[in-house]
């Protein structure tokens, strides 16, 4: 799974899944720029990628703020000269029950989870036209494809990225530029761990593997659709969850 040489941009990579992805991009040679609000936590996982020799920046990125979004691109290009493969991980939840969610909580998850990712796409873009060369992968969700009561505004949002990688796909694939979804099934994440106990058994039932998936797990599937072997791959989406959902 070569990637050594290029020069990503992860996205919610202080913690979590978007933690792990930098971390394996790192070990397979990218130079990694890590992107979120907490500084503090982007720092630390800088230094783990510099002591074992990789190389690693922080910018800091609120990604709702499109000012905000538009200072890291440029702390970006001067940091790092350019970004080739863009993980749009960033992700948040508001979980109630349809009939009693505020729209606030609707606007809020779709404007992270899914208006955001496309903005920073849209900034990262021209360069990867100009250069003819791109990986664009989105962290979605089995919720996305499944669905999951209580979590309309989550899955709206999840399954709004699998239609814009679809549709982006399309529109930038004679300028050699792949995009893909990864969809992580019942990953092992301060998320799911707020969950009760018997919501975690309940969750585990459903997966055929008999286990938590670990956010490594992810890591691994962004980093093969990050890859020169996965050249040909673009438009699909990978399902990581142990069996959890088949289509």
């Amino acid at each position: 799974m070569n990637v050594n040489g290029r020069v990503a941009l992860v996205t919610g990579a202080s913690q979590g899944i978007g933690r792990a992805i930098a971390i394996e991009l790192a070990r397979g040679g990218a130079a990694v720029v890590l992107a979120a609000r907490d500084r503090e936590k982007l720092s630390e996982v800088e230094k783990l990628i510099q002591e074992f020799g990789g190389t690693a920046w922080s910018v800091d990125m609120d990604i709702t703020s499109p000012d905000s979004v538009l200072a890291a691109m440029e702390a970006t290009v001067k940091l790092a000269g350019k970004v080739e493969v863009l993980v749009n991980n960033a992700g948040i939840t508001r979980d109630g029950l349809a009939l009693r969610l505020r729209p606030h909580d609707w606007d809020a998850v779709l404007q992270t989870n899914l208006t955001a990712a496309f903005s920073v796409t849209q900034a990262c873009l021209p360069a990867m036209m100009k250069n003819r060369w791109g990986r664009i992968i989105y962290v979605t969700s089995v919720v996305g494809q499944a669905g999951h009561a209580g979590q309309s505004n989550y899955a709206a949002s999840k399954a709004g990225l699998l239609g814009l990688a679809k549709s982006l796909a399309s529109e930038v694939a004679t300028r050699n530029i792949t995009v893909n979804a990864v969809s992580p099934g019942y990953i092992e994440t301060a998320m799911t761990a707020k969950l009760k106990e018997e919501q975690k058994q309940a969750n585990l039932a459903h997966v055929p593997l008999g286990r938590v998936g670990t956010p490594e797990d992810v890591a691994y599937g962004v980093r093969f659709l990050a890859s020169a072997e996965a050249s040909y791959i673009t438009g699909q989406t990978l399902d990581i969850n142990g069996g959890m959902y088949m289509r």
